[in-house]
């Protein structure tokens, strides 16, 4: 791998749990830029970053920032990413490359492409990785090592800037593959959207129960609700965005997850062990490919 730095100045506009993680990653190889801006509205923020020392530049002007850069990553809640590519793109340098971090692709590329220009190279990225903490303080160097970075590039992008945005997530440690967006949505509902929105509605059961009994939930919960609570811990407004962002693709799972509830349901209800045991063991064997595949 070439120690050559991908950019002269790369922005991080949002950093949070994954932006400051580019940031921190970016620091620690000294391959990605040679200078590093991060952006951000929140005074707290940018404060923090400054005193974690992973930026060169910390300042709440997107468009100036953007203006002076080589590349531009947006690590927003999806919502927001089409506004702040029409702020920044007006001004993004000739040749720049505009990439994102969203959970979704098909709603960014739509919300990004009106203010696309021809001179600007817009590249989608998703990095599967994550905790249930936000804001700075939660990234870390590490996060993305052996994790997938999924690129949904549009047609017509030049192969040379798409290769600078798979190099930049390899250089963090990641993997990557380059898909459709549609396809890209589609997968991400089941193996991240439909675990996330079961997390908070068993919490919100858990919740809506009596108060003596949602005291003993409390109280003793096993290991298995906990991991639901983890996951529940995520930041509200990037899940409400998602949900929304990629809303038909995460009803067919939801529907289809019904379906396969209802019919384990009834295998219970009427004794079906053989039934019950041919989903546990299927789980069972999802699990060890994780393992296999490094995603856990």
């Amino acid at each position: 791998m070439s120690t050559e730095p991908l950019f002269d100045t790369l922005t991080v506009i949002g950093p949070g749990l994954i932006g400051a993680s580019v940031l921190h990653s970016a620091r620690r190889t000294g391959t990605l830029a040679r200078r590093l801006i991060a952006v951000d509205i929140n005074p707290a923020f940018r404060e923090r970053v400054e005193q974690l020392g992973i930026a060169d530049e910390v300042t709440a002007d997107a468009r100036d920032a953007a203006s002076r850069s080589d590349c531009v990553m947006l690590s927003v809640p999806v919502g927001a990413i089409g506004p702040v590519a029409a702020e920044i793109l007006p001004v993004m340098k000739p040749g720049a490359i505009l990439t994102d971090t969203g959970s979704t692709k098909v709603s960014v590329i739509d919300a990004v492409t009106p203010a696309l220009r021809p001179d600007i190279s817009f590249i989608p990225a998703h990095p599967m990785a994550g905790t249930e903490y936000s804001g700075p303080d939660a990234g870390f160097a590490t996060l993305f090592e052996n994790r997938w970075s999924l690129l949904t590039p549009l047609p017509g992008t030049p192969e040379t800037d798409i290769g600078k945005i798979i190099s930049l997530w390899e250089r963090c440690g990641a993997r990557t593959r380059l898909m459709t967006p549609q396809h890209h949505d589609k997968v991400c509902a089941i193996v991240s959207h439909l675990p996330h929105l079961l997390a908070f509605t068993i919490c919100g059961t858990a919740d809506d129960l009596a108060d003596e009994t949602r005291s003993e939930v409390l109280d003793f919960a096993a290991s298995g609700f906990r991991d639901f609570t983890r996951i529940a811990a995520s930041d509200p407004t990037m899940w409400r965005d998602i949900f929304l962002s990629n809303r038909e693709a995460v009803l067919e799972m939801l529907a289809r997850f019904m379906e396969d509830a209802q019919a384990m349901a009834r295998a219970i209800r009427w004794s079906d062990s053989d039934y019950i045991v041919n989903r546990i063991e299927r789980s069972r064997a999802i699990r060890r490919s994780l393992i296999e595949n490094r995603q856990v």
